[in-house]
């Protein structure tokens, strides 16, 4: 009896494991298919990667429905696990290993001001919108804790869509601002979702609205503080020991390692671990990258842009499929035209909520930029409101954690749920279909206004700029011409990325780098990054 209890038990087991094998090898597949097929659209100029992958994770998802008789549309099961702790980190580890430091931090403190003020004032909005109208509509039994959550979940861009629709090159300001939002907007958004989680909001009064903004801004800091220790500590053991004279896969292992475990910190540590690894691979960048060898440059270089690229490509193949679970629609189905109408008020709930900060704080940016090429005008705000509207998988990611454990089937959860789901899925296809062809009519003149603003050069060389430098800089120290700085306090406030660019590189380069490593601060050793491709940059 107990035998052939354990084999029909091990029967079982090899069953579902066989089951799970088709599952993945069907994945995979799709995964190929959404490489060859987006390559094809994107050559003719019709859509990028992720929509590609949205679409044909759509069309999968409708298919399996079909042939399960409706009962599954998913070839895997969704996990906040998953996309949290294996998709996330490599993809926005890559944007700060990549993105043009320069105009990163040219751009900080406006960037600073869209992610976290810019996200605070998007909550509020969506939050104050969703109590006033959805109580009225009676759509089920939601507390204030759930409205302040789809808040939150609604406020988190999608910079992993930006990442497809615009490009560094062609509109540097654009990208920098969009994309450095979008990141500092997902850490924003993820922190304040948990606070909202973790405070006591049955009785809300100016001490915990204060502690609140405390527990913010200190996740903020610590979470980036963090991020910074764990790319110089790495700099630091990688131009100590100096990996590359006995083998260059260990340094290249050392800093993917080094680059997850200040990922696995923060999260252990209960920070923002968005924040903590787009930092560290700013860090890495700038100091650990110039410490290993020449090969090791371009396998790290490739091996972060292939993770980050198909990464992408399988959040939105599952975005696609998990759409169309049943056990979510399946509540919402009597009643599709309160569905559609609690989905339209969301969105035009993130339509006001981003218009709301977007053109006062660019108004309030402007006025610290004296130079007329550096403000942002009218047609670039509209551009930047318009890039932002996509919700992605941390919108979705967020919503399922919210409610679906307490319970998917409730009334009011289920029509969050669907709700989110058809913003996500609306802005991620219409918008971002339409964000390339509004950047043609309103910024026509990408080519010019690209060589206003960044002076980084398209080609992977970008990676051996040193942090907020340019082209006329470095050719004046080539030069051997001194630089007029600003002496004034009344110069510094009105040339002030010059000037901290300036005091920056000087304390670089007496004291970071000589401790760190990084561009020329390397000693030269048999095997080691050449000198000659340095120096030519400094």
């Amino acid at each position: 009896m107990e035998t052939s209890f354990l084999l029909a038990k091990l029967n079982m087991l090899m069953t579902s494991d066989h089951s799970s094998v088709v599952s993945m090898n069907l994945f995979v597949a799709l995964l190929c298919a959404c490489i060859v097929v987006g390559h094809w659209l994107e050559e003719y100029r019709w859509m990028n990667e992720s929509i590609t992958a949205l679409a044909i994770g759509l069309c999968t998802g409708a298919v399996i429905l079909l042939t399960t008789g409706g009962k599954s549309s998913r070839l895997l099961v969704f996990s906040e696990d998953l996309f949290f702790i294996y998709l996330l980190p490599p993809i926005i580890f890559n944007a700060g290993f990549q993105v043009k430091k320069k105009q990163f931090f040219r751009n900080f403190l406006t960037i600073m001001l869209f992610g976290a003020i810019g996200t605070l004032i998007s909550f509020g909005i969506i939050s104050l919108g969703a109590v006033h109208i959805f109580q009225k509509m009676k759509i089920g039994p939601l507390e204030l804790r759930d409205y302040l959550a789809i808040g939150a979940i609604l406020s988190a861009t999608d910079s992993v869509c930006t990442l497809q629709v615009l490009n560094q090159d062609e509109t540097p300001l654009l990208y920098s601002l969009v994309f450095g939002e979008g990141v500092v907007n997902d850490a924003a958004s993820v922190v304040l979702f948990n606070a909202i989680k973790s405070f006591d909001l049955t009785h809300i009064n100016s001490r915990i609205a204060l502690e609140f903004m405390g527990n913010f801004l200190y996740l903020f800091i610590t979470s980036t503080m963090l991020g910074v220790l764990a790319g110089l500590l790495s700099a630091y053991i990688v131009k100590k020991l100096y990996f590359g004279r006995h083998s260059t896969d260990r340094e290249v292992a050392l800093m993917i390692l080094m680059a997850y475990l200040s990922y696995m910190l923060a999260e252990f540590f209960y920070l923002s671990a968005i924040l903590t690894v787009f930092f560290c691979g700013i860090v890495m960048s700038h100091y650990t990258w110039h410490n290993v060898t020449e090969s090791s440059r371009v396998t790290t270089k490739h091996v972060f842009a292939t993770l980050s690229f198909v990464a992408e490509i399988f959040i939105f193949l599952y975005v696609g499929m998990d759409a169309l679970d049943i056990e979510k629609w399946g509540v919402v189905s009597n009643s599709p035209g309160k569905s559609i109408k609690v989905s339209s008020i969301l969105l035009g709930l993130v339509l006001i909520g981003r218009a709301a900060f977007v053109f006062p704080l660019s108004f309030l940016s402007n006025l610290t930029r004296k130079s007329k090429y550096e403000k942002i005008d009218l047609k670039q705000q509209v551009t930047i409101w318009w890039a932002g509207l996509m919700r992605g998988a941390v919108s979705m990611a967020l919503a399922y954690n919210q409610f679906t454990r307490s319970d998917a089937k409730l009334r009011g959860n289920a029509f969050m749920i669907t709700s989110t789901i058809t913003v996500v899925l609306f802005s991620t296809v219409v918008f971002g279909l339409l964000t390339k062809p509004l950047v043609r009519i309103l910024l026509p003149s990408t080519k010019y206004f690209a060589s206003t603003t960044s002076s980084e050069p398209s080609s992977p060389k970008s990676f051996t700029q040193p942090l907020l430098s340019n082209r006329h800089e470095l050719e004046s120290h080539q030069n051997g011409k001194n630089i007029l700085r600003p002496s004034s306090l009344r110069k510094l406030l009105s040339t002030p990325s010059h000037t901290v660019h300036h005091y920056w590189r000087k304390f670089d380069d007496a004291f970071m780098r000589p401790v760190f490593g990084g561009r020329g601060f390397v000693p030269f050793i048999p095997c080691s990054p050449t000198d000659q491709d340095d120096h030519q940059w400094l």
